[in-house]
């Protein structure tokens, strides 16, 4: 129903809200005539219009979905909607598995066919999910009724999306379960995918849940890896806080990839390189060691031990070992780092002043930047200064003046927590100010990340 018809609806009952109110109304009843009524009927009966939420168990939409819907199926009917209302799709397989049945086909068949605020959300009549007024009564109904089953149910549900392949449905519903041990092991492998989609308040929300259960298996990794990620997102100090849980914890076990706990705490200290070049090289030599040979953080590690060579001035071990890390990093499609380590092997061809190397180096990484839209990682503001830096030695000033700005606009990324890169970052950007005859940009990069898209 369009917001102007269910204005004239809201009216004819009594009740004048404002668009914002409606629009919320409409959407909270899914346009249903009858919902909109009630809630009319509710607003006038003494409910605040300003302040009015109306859900599934309001006191005039509970009765008349009762009277309407639910006095109309079988007792089965009424238990598999009660016990199936904790989901929020359903399909046949899925609601078998949680109700343990074998009818579940048949049975959303027949509600849909009877018009009971069952919706079919696919073309292939696979997929349902109930009206949200109908579940909420239902989740309200089924939480007086049995508690206590609903914790055996969502463990029922996390089961089976795991077995079918939908692990982030599965950690909402073993969080639910308390099932900790089911939600460390989908956790670990979804965090990364998860946080380079841009979802990063989720990747912080199931860690936080985790807190719970410092004892679980696994924790003490999701915490190494979500130490990491929020370095590569430039908030170092929440970076410290899971380091230092990741720290606090045995290093002991194995991981379900074959990684060892050790390897993955050697990987993160590696990479936050807090004691030097040559701690960080054993690190490095330690994680590798460790880690399973299908991880893909092994060709982090390999950066991290070109790093170290780099650090120490030995520009020919350093390359040697980059090229390495290189080629592995594009076996595992870990592309940004496969970019960076080029950038990395600009530095060292700079170094020797081989420039045609390092011009065929830094347009090869720039190339994979731009080819993955990775233009916002952190690893890419190495790529965009060094770019900068070739561009202003060929003369092309222009196309300097704009890989300055994207390197600049990745500044704030550039913190402490990850400090060699970040400093190597931080040092090209000032070089290629430099060149492009921008002393003050230079002076800038020093001062801090004081909106540097903005002056860059």
């Amino acid at each position: 129903m369009a917001r102007t018809e269910a204005s004239a609806l809201l009216k004819g009952a009594g009740v004048e809200l404002p668009e914002s109110r409606t629009e919320d109304l409409v959407r909270r009843t899914e346009g249903w005539p009858a919902g909109l009524y009630l809630a009319a009927l509710a607003m006038r009966d003494g409910s605040p219009a300003e302040s009015f939420t109306f859900t599934g168990d309001d006191r005039l939409m509970g009765d008349y979905l009762r009277a309407e819907f639910l006095t109309r199926v079988s007792r089965s009917q009424a238990t598999f909607l009660l016990r199936t209302s904790i989901l929020d799709r359903m399909c046949g397989p899925l609601c078998d598995a949680v109700l343990s049945g074998k009818e579940s086909v048949r049975v959303l068949e027949q509600l849909v066919s009877r018009n009971l605020l069952v919706v079919p959300i696919d073309r292939r009549g696979e997929w349902y999910r109930y009206h949200h007024l109908l579940r909420e009564l239902l989740q309200a109904e089924l939480q007086r009724g049995d508690p206590d089953l609903i914790t055996e149910l969502h463990s029922r549900a996390a089961a089976w999306h795991e077995a079918n392949g939908l692990p982030e449905a599965a950690v909402d519903h073993a969080q639910v379960a308390g099932d900790a041990e089911r939600v460390a092991g989908l956790v670990l492998d979804l965090m990364n995918p998860v946080w380079t989609s841009g979802r990063i308040d989720t990747v912080r929300r199931w860690m936080e849940w985790l807190e719970q259960w410092p004892s679980v298996r696994h924790y003490s990794a999701i915490a190494a890896h979500g130490a990491l990620i929020f370095a590569l997102l430039g908030r170092p100090s929440e970076a410290e806080r899971w380091a230092a849980v990741a720290e606090g914890l045995p290093a002991t076990g194995t991981l379900p990839d074959g990684s060892t706990m050790a390897g993955t705490l050697a990987y993160l200290r590696a990479n936050l390189c807090r004691d030097g070049p040559e701690k960080m090289r054993h690190d490095s030599r330690e994680a590798w060691e460790g880690l399973s040979p299908a991880s893909p953080y092994r060709a982090a590690m390999l950066h991290a031990e070109g790093l170290s060579y780099a650090l120490d001035g030995d520009l020919d071990h350093a390359d040697a070992v980059f090229a390495h890390a290189y080629d592995l990093a594009t076996g595992f499609g870990a592309l940004p780092l496969a970019a960076l380590t080029l950038a990395e092997r600009f530095l060292l061809a700079a170094e020797r002043d081989d420039w045609p190397a390092a011009e065929s180096l830094s347009q090869h990484a720039v190339e994979i930047v731009e080819a993955g839209h990775y233009d916002g990682y952190w690893t890419s503001a190495l790529v965009f200064a060094v770019a900068a830096r070739a561009a202003a030695h060929r003369g092309q000033m222009q196309a300097a003046r704009q890989y300055v700005k994207r390197a600049a606009r990745l500044r704030p990324l550039l913190t402490y927590a990850l400090p060699v890169v970040s400093v190597q970052a931080l040092l090209e950007l000032a070089r290629a100010y430099l060149a492009v005859v921008d002393p003050a940009g230079a002076c800038r990069v020093g001062a801090g990340p004081r909106n540097p898209a903005a002056t860059a």
